[in-house]
This record gives structure tokens, C-alpha cells and sequence, in this order.
């Protein structure tokens, strides 16, 4: 069968810059809802993924992603909000891009066609087999993702990939493939629309289901949070009052002396 990149395939629109601003947003509307029933479908991977991860990361693993461009920059972002959101050890989860942070900002030429540089970049993170290493790549064919699988797989790690594109060179590499089929982009190629939109959705039901079933969430509240502004700080007293029927005032001393909802609330009910 012949691969064919989705993302780069020719738009079910055509005439673009003849339409109204209000045509174009509802066009652009109109595809972003196929996004949600495309990752619906990719589900059942999704999950066996999440439970490689969570049971990698209870006996020592780390999760890293990796990718470019658009690809690269959202594992980055939703590594680097692992942290914050859950009280975790920025090690735990991480990002890698390639063309290192400069990517992140700007595009590096041909950055994303280095085999050799995606091994580099894992062996400077001491990357091993205890490890997970998520490939995104939207047109699932970029050769630094490709060589990083590769060589993830042969320390014996557990590799899985976050396509649009079924069939892909990424797909038979990685032991789990996740794909995505949100069709042709609303701008022929531009990846970053609805298959950025569904690399999005996948990272943040990976990222937040592995994150609750290790623990960092109590009930619906993200009770291991850093407290790092006054915003997060009257949210954590909040749940303090709610969760322990204490006044403010409690609440508030607890919080200074453990700086952290989990604990305040392990450390009230030990002293009780």
C-alpha cells in the first residue's frame, strides 16, 4: 500500500483567500471538531500506552518525549507543565526537541532530518531502559524521531508514537502506535491546525491519566501542586478548608509549615 502523508494532503476547501474572515473561521471550526472524534477512536492504544508508563515510572522510569517542530514544542510543553501541575521532579517528565530550546522559538534547518543527533540528545539524559520514550511526528517519517525509537528499542525501553498518518514509518518502529486520522489540514500541510490540535489532546489525557494513577491527584484536585503564586496559594487553602472543615486561618498555617496540600493534610490528620 502506498503512504501518503494526510497532513500534507490537498485541503477539502479550496480558494481560501477568496473567503470571508467569517467563512474561514467557521471552516477552520468546522474541522477542528473532527479532532475530538479521531483521538475518541485511537483510545484504546492511548490507554495501553498509559499503562507502560505508569508502571515504568513506579519502578524508576522516566516518560521523554521527543519530536520537531510543532511536534516537538507541544511534548516540551506538556512535559515542562508536568512539574507545576503535579509536584513532580522535572526529571520525570521530559521533553526533547530538536534543535534543542532555539526550536522552541524559531524553526532550525534541518533540524528534524539528524538521525544521529535524536541519540546524542537521549544519551546526554542518560536515557535507559527503565525509561518510555513517546515519538510525535506528524507525518509519522521524521528521521530524528525514527532513529530515536530505534534506539530506544534496542536498550529495551518502551517506545510508542503519536501520529495523524497510519501506516507510517513511525507506526513500525515503536511497539504501540497512537494514531490520529483528522484528514487534510484546512491550509494544505500546515500540521500544526488539527494535527497539532490532536497531538495536543493525546499528550494531555497521557500526562493527566499517568499523573492521577501515581498518585498526584486526590479526588479532582491536583493536591500536589506547587504553590508558586498567590493564585495557587488561596487555591491550596481552599482545599484545605474543604477537605479538613477548618478555618482559613488553619488552613493557612498548615499550608506554611508543610508547603504542600498532600502533606498539610497527611500531617493534620496524623496530629488529630
Amino acid at each position: 500500500m502506498k503512504f501518503e502523508k494526510t497532513s500534507e494532503a490537498e485541503s477539502l476547501y479550496s480558494s481560501l483567500d477568496q473567503m470571508s474572515s467569517l467563512e474561514i473561521l467557521q471552516n477552520i471550526n468546522k474541522e477542528d471538531q473532527k479532532v475530538s472524534i479521531a483521538v475518541n477512536k485511537a483510545i484504546p492504544n492511548i490507554n495501553t500506552v498509559v499503562g507502560y508508563i505508569v508502571d515504568r515510572l513506579q519502578n524508576g522510569g522516566r516518560l521523554i518525549y521527543i519530536g520537531a517542530g510543532t511536534s516537538g514544542r507541544l511534548g516540551v510543553l506538556d512535559a515542562s507543565e508536568c512539574p507545576p501541575t503535579y509536584g513532580v521532579s522535572s526529571s520525570l517528565v521530559q521533553g526533547i526537541i530538536a534543535g534543542g530550546d532555539k526550536a522552541l522559538k524559531i524553526s532550525v534547518e534541518n533540524a528534524e532530518d539528524s538521525k544521529e543527533k535524536s541519540v546524542s540528545d537521549l544519551k546526554n539524559i542518560d536515557f535507559n531502559s527503565k525509561d518510555t520514550l513517546i515519538g510525535i511526528a506528524a507525518s509519522g517519517t521524521t528521521p530524528y524521531v525514527i532513529s530515536a525509537i530505534e534506539y530506544a528499542n534496542k536498550l529495551g525501553a518502551y517506545t510508542g508514537g503519536i501520529t495523524v498518518n497510519t501506516g507510517s514509518p513511525l507506526s513500525e518502529v515503536v511497539k504501540c502506535i497512537i494514531e490520529i486520522e483528522v484528514g487534510p489540514e484546512f491550509v494544505t500541510g500546515s500540521s500544526r491546525m488539527k494535527a497539532g490540535t490532536a497531538q495536543k489532546m493525546v499528550l494531555n489525557m497521557i500526562s493527566t491519566s499517568v499523573m492521577i494513577l501515581i498518585g498526584k491527584v486526590k479526588g479532582n484536585k491536583m493536591v500536589n501542586m506547587k504553590l508558586s503564586n498567590d493564585k495557587l496559594v488561596k487555591r491550596a487553602v481552599g482545599m484545605l478548608v474543604s477537605e479538613l472543615n477548618i478555618s482559613i486561618k488553619q488552613a493557612e498555617i498548615l499550608l506554611s509549615k508543610h508547603h504542600n496540600v498532600n502533606k498539610a493534610i497527611e500531617g493534620y490528620r496524623k496530629n488529630k
